[in-house]
């Protein structure tokens, strides 16, 4: 039986905390990418974030027969998306990008029930529709509110969503035993590695070094301190107060969040957007309902 149930107020007091952290992340990463490149910020904010864990992970202990699924985490969870989402966000506001985000509970569901063997309902399958009908709108969708079929950014994000879901079963199939802080820790001593031959490939620490580029700078250690690091720390102790498809609920409240940042730096959200994302909200409504 999950933890929810002995305290669902924790559980919901760190949801919403966490749409506040990875809804701020749109914005953050749109303002780094002013100075840093695609890799730069995608592979950056991941090592610092690393940085952070280091000690812990020093300090706890995994069984190995775990690695395999920790490292599946690091690829499917943070790695690949991280690349995708920086590479969508030099085309797409910061506003569209949360929307599309939260596809992922609609692709928890479904790699949960297809390749986990979950149980599924039909109110849970029309939701999956509805939100995939929502998700079309704003794929489509430019600052005109016309209809563009040929923009491949989107996809990017959509992708990004299909691989959190891959990542959200494994840590509720394989990894969820594990203390949340240990978890993550662990997961990001894979992530370093990687992140690491990515920067040395770049001109990134040159840059990080470069006073001129302070403000770029700050913003990109807060990205990988809170919304990768902290973030992920939220984000699998939700798991474990509740369910894989709680905690993936997170995105229910990270489009509000990114266009409050989208319409405070500027952005335009077109009535289609606002229609895609209300249809995506009710798909999720749906498929979350009991």
């Amino acid at each position: 039986m999950s933890d929810s149930s002995k305290n669902p107020v924790l559980a919901w007091l760190l949801l919403v905390l966490l749409a506040l952290v990875w809804g701020t992340s749109f914005i953050l990463m749109k303002k780094s990418l002013a100075t840093y490149s695609v890799t730069e910020v995608a592979a950056g904010r991941l090592f610092l974030a690393s940085l952070f864990f280091l000690p812990i992970m020093l300090r706890t202990r995994v069984p190995r027969d775990r690695f395999p699924y920790l490292l599946i985490s690091a690829l499917m969870g943070y790695v690949i998306p991280a690349f995708l989402f920086s590479k969508a966000g030099t085309r797409l506001n910061s506003s569209l990008s949360g929307m599309l985000n939260s596809l992922s509970p609609l692709f928890t569901l479904i790699i949960g029930f297809v390749f986990y063997g979950q149980s599924r309902r039909w109110l849970q399958i029309i939701g999956i529709l509805i939100g995939l009908t929502g998700s079309l709108l704003l794929i489509f969708a430019q600052q005109t509110g016309s209809i563009n079929l040929t923009d491949p950014y989107a996809l990017l994000i959509v992708s990004a969503t299909v691989m959190y879901g891959i990542n959200i079963n494994t840590i509720v199939k394989h990894l969820s035993h594990l203390p949340a802080l240990t978890m993550t820790a662990w997961t990001f001593a894979f992530i370093g590695p990687i992140s690491l031959v990515a920067l040395l490939t770049s001109d990134f620490f040159p840059k990080l070094a470069s006073p001129q580029n302070l403000q770029p700078t700050l913003y990109l250690l807060i990205l990988g301190l809170l919304g990768s690091g902290l973030a992920s720390i939220l984000f699998n102790r939700i798991v474990q107060l509740a369910s894989g498809i709680f905690a993936s609920s997170v995105t229910y409240l990270i489009p509000m969040v990114a266009i409050g940042w989208g319409l405070w730096d500027g952005e335009n959200i077109t009535l289609q957007q606002f229609i895609g994302m209300g249809v995506i909200l009710t798909g999720i409504y749906l498929v979350n309902k009991k």
